[in-house]
């Protein structure tokens, strides 16, 4: 018997409303909520992760998006993506 996958996880890495959480949770995705990491730390912690949900204050630069083997998306709730590396991402395949 095989092992049904495992749900995609998302980081929540900003101050966001519960329902962000509760919303990909009732989507089927598995959701932590770290906010306020330093730099190194967010890039260590997204090696564990599919996907990124920012505000403002997280900025996504090329060395964190290099530390994320996995990362497939980062999402921004907001106005703009200036808080993230664009360039950085599309080369690496990741959806902003």
């Amino acid at each position: 018997m095989t092992k049904p996958p495992k749900a995609p996880k998302v980081l929540i890495a900003d101050e966001m409303s519960p329902l962000a959480a509760e919303t990909f949770r009732a989507r089927g995705l598995a959701v932590d909520v770290k906010t306020g990491l330093a730099p190194d730390a967010l890039a260590a912690a997204l090696k564990d992760y599919d996907g990124l949900a920012v505000r403002s204050a997280t900025k996504v630069k090329a060395a964190t998006l290099a530390a994320a083997p996995r990362l497939k998306v980062v999402g921004r709730a907001g106005i703009g993506v200036d808080n993230i590396d664009v360039a950085a991402a599309t080369a690496r395949g990741i959806v902003v």
